[in-house]
C-alpha cells in the first residue's frame, strides 16, 4: 500500500477524535537555527489556543486496526473498513515534510490497539521520541494514551508530548459496559489518575526550580543556579465522551464532566455527537442527535470552567436536558429572575458573570471602567455587547428594566427568530434543516461528505463563495447563441431601439447585489460552531 493511500485512510479515521486542541503548552520555537518547528506559528487553522493563536495539527492514526469490538466505533474489529498501518518512521517523515511545506505546526497521534496496550503505546511513544531527540522537533505533540499501558510508558510519553489524553468514551460506566464490554472503566480512570500524579509532580518540581537557591559558602561570588525541572505534558491531559450513543441525559453528562475536572484536573472534556455507522448494532440509535445539543454542552462546560456555575444548577428542566433554543446561561437567568436586575455599577464579579450577554473579558473591562466613572448604556455599546439580550437583566445609570423581567413573553422575545433553511442545507436528526456550521462534527464525517459531493455535482457554484467574499465578477465565455444575438442587435436598424449616449454604452452592466460573507460566530451564538477537519 502506498504512503498516500495510508494517509488517506488513517487521516479520515482520525476525524472522529475531537480532543485535539493545542492550548496550554509551553512556547517553543526554532529561532536562531535551533531545531525545527514551533508552537506559536500560524498555518492551516485547525485548533486555537486561548490567546487566539492558531496551531495546525497533522491528525492521524498510527493504525485503524483494533482488537476491540466497541459497537459505536467505525474502526472496531468487526467493521468492514479498509485497514492501514504506519510505521513510526513514516509518521516522523510525514510530520517533518508537512511542517517544511508550512502545512502544519504540530502532530496529533492516536491509534487502535495492536497486540496489547503496551506494544501500541510503545509505538506511539517512539514517534514522539524520534521527533524530539533525533530531529529536535519543537512543535506541538498531542499523544492519545492507551488505557492500561505501563507506568514507565506513560512517563516516557509525558516527557516528549505537550498534552496527553485518554478517552472515557461514554458518560456512565453502565453504558461503557453495554456498548464496549472489552474496555475497563476502572482501568481508564486508573491511567488518568497516574497521569495526574506525574503532572502534579512535574509542576511541583518546576516551582521548586523557580525559587532562588541558597548561595554557596565556599564560592560566594558564584551566583546560585538550580537545575531545570524535567517537563511532563505541560498542556495537561484531556478526555472525550460520545454524546447521543446511549440514553444518558445532559444532567448526567455534566455531572460526569464535573467529576473528571475535580478528580483528575483535566484541561478539557470534549463532547462528540454520535454519528450512525455502517452495520451498526441494534443497541445504537438510527439517527444522530441534534448538533445543537453538542453545542449547548460545550456552553454549559464553559459555564462550569470560567463562570462559576455548578453542574447541578445549569440543567433545570425536569427531563434533564438542556434547552436547544436558548443558551444555558440565558435559561438559568430566566429561571432565576429574582436575582435580577443586576446593578453593573455595584454588583460583585461573581454576580456579573451570571448576567446573560456578558463574557469574562467584557466584565474585566467593566470593572476597570467603573473604578473611574459610573457605567452607562453607551459603555456597553462600545464593548459590542448585545443590548437586546442584556437590557432586561441589568440596570445602569441611564437604564432600568422596570417590569420587563415580569413579562410572560420574555423568554419568547429573547429566543432567536426562526431562520429559513437553504436548498442545500443538511437535515438534522429531527428533520429540521441545519446550516453548514451545524453539520461538521469531528465525530461525524457524513456532513463533510455530503457537502463535498454537492459541490462536485455543481462545478459552477464553486466560484460563488469566492466572488461573494471578494466582490469580484467571475468571467465566463459567452455562448454561441449570445454572440449571434449580439451580432443581430448590431445589424438591426437604429429605429428599432432607443438611442444611447456614449457614456451609457461604455457603462458596465449592473450586477445583482451579493450577500456579505457570514461573520464568525461566538461561543454563545445560536448556531453550532464550525468544526475543522485535517486535510490529508
Amino acid at each position: 500500500m502506498t504512503l498516500n493511500r495510508k494517509l488517506a485512510i488513517l487521516a479520515d479515521a482520525a476525524k472522529y477524535d475531537a480532543s485535539c486542541a493545542s492550548s496550554g503548552t509551553s512556547k517553543r520555537d526554532s529561532v536562531g537555527g535551533r531545531g525545527i518547528g514551533s508552537t506559536e506559528g500560524m498555518g492551516i487553522c485547525h485548533s486555537y489556543a486561548p490567546d487566539g493563536r492558531c496551531i495546525s495539527l497533522l491528525k492521524i492514526l498510527l493504525t485503524n486496526y483494533c482488537l476491540y469490538d466497541c459497537q459505536y466505533c467505525v474502526n472496531r474489529v468487526s467493521s468492514n473498513v479498509p485497514r492501514a498501518r504506519f510505521t513510526a518512521e513514516e509518521v516522523v517523515q510525514l510530520t517533518l515534510d508537512f511542517y517544511r511545506r508550512n502545512c502544519i505546526e504540530g502532530l496529533f497521534l492516536s491509534s487502535g490497539i495492536i497486540r496489547d496496550s503496551d506494544y501500541t503505546m510503545e509505538q506511539v511513544v517512539e514517534v514522539a521520541r524520534s521527533l524530539r531527540e533525533d530531529h529536535d522537533f519543537r512543535g506541538y505533540i498531542h499523544l492519545k494514551t492507551i488505557p492500561d499501558a505501563s507506568d514507565d510508558l506513560l512517563a516516557r510519553a509525558g516527557k516528549y508530548a505537550d498534552r496527553l489524553s485518554i478517552n472515557v468514551e461514554l458518560p456512565t460506566t453502565q453504558s461503557l459496559h453495554a456498548l464496549a464490554p472489552e474496555k475497563d472503566s476502572a482501568g481508564i480512570r486508573r491511567s488518568m489518575a497516574r497521569l495526574r500524579v506525574h503532572i502534579d509532580n512535574a509542576r511541583d518540581d518546576a516551582r521548586s526550580a523557580a525559587q532562588p537557591a541558597t548561595a554557596s559558602t565556599s564560592r560566594p561570588q558564584t551566583p546560585p543556579r538550580r537545575a531545570a525541572a524535567p517537563r511532563f505534558a505541560p498542556g495537561g491531559q484531556s478526555t472525550q465522551m460520545i454524546v447521543g450513543a446511549d440514553a444518558t441525559d445532559d444532567r448526567t453528562i455534566l455531572t460526569a464532566s464535573a467529576t473528571l475536572y475535580g478528580s483528575y484536573r483535566l484541561r478539557r472534556v470534549y463532547y462528540s455527537a454520535f454519528s450512525p455507522i455502517p452495520d451498526a448494532a441494534r443497541a445504537l440509535p438510527l439517527a444522530a442527535p441534534p448538533m445543537m445539543r453538542e453545542h449547548r454542552l460545550y456552553q454549559a462546560d464553559w459555564l462550569m470552567r470560567f463562570y462559576g456555575f455548578e453542574h447541578h444548577e445549569i440543567v433545570s428542566a425536569g427531563d434533564g436536558m438542556l434547552d436547544l433554543d436558548i443558551d444555558p446561561k440565558l435559561a438559568w437567568a430566566l429561571a432565576h429572575r429574582e436575582k435580577f436586575p443586576v446593578d453593573l455599577n455595584r454588583a460583585p464579579k461573581e454576580l456579573l458573570l451570571r448576567v446573560p450577554g456578558l463574557g469574562v473579558k467584557t466584565i474585566e473591562r467593566l470593572l476597570q471602567t467603573r473604578r473611574v466613572r459610573r457605567l452607562r448604556l453607551d459603555d456597553l455599546s462600545r464593548l459590542h455587547v448585545s443590548l437586546k439580550k442584556i437590557m432586561p437583566f441589568i440596570c445602569v445609570l441611564d437604564h432600568h428594566p422596570g417590569r420587563t423581567l415580569d413579562a410572560a413573553d420574555l423568554a419568547q422575545r429573547l429566543r432567536p427568530p426562526p431562520a429559513q433553511g437553504g436548498l442545500f442545507d443538511a437535515q438534522s436528526a429531527d428533520g429540521a434543516p441545519t446550516s453548514g456550521l451545524a453539520g461538521a462534527s469531528p465525530h461525524s464525517g457524513s456532513e463533510s461528505a455530503s457537502t463535498t459531493s454537492t459541490w462536485a455535482a455543481l462545478p459552477e457554484a464553486r466560484s460563488v463563495p469566492f466572488a461573494a467574499a471578494h466582490r469580484v465578477p467571475v468571467p465566463t465565455a459567452p455562448s454561441q447563441s449570445a454572440q449571434a444575438r449580439s451580432a443581430q442587435a448590431r445589424s438591426a436598424p437604429a429605429q428599432s431601439a432607443p438611442s444611447q449616449s456614449p457614456s451609457s454604452q461604455s457603462r458596465p452592466a449592473q450586477r445583482a447585489p451579493v450577500a456579505p460573507a457570514p461573520a464568525q460566530r461566538g461561543l454563545f451564538d445560536d448556531a453550532p460552531p464550525r468544526r475543522e477537519t485535517v486535510a490529508a
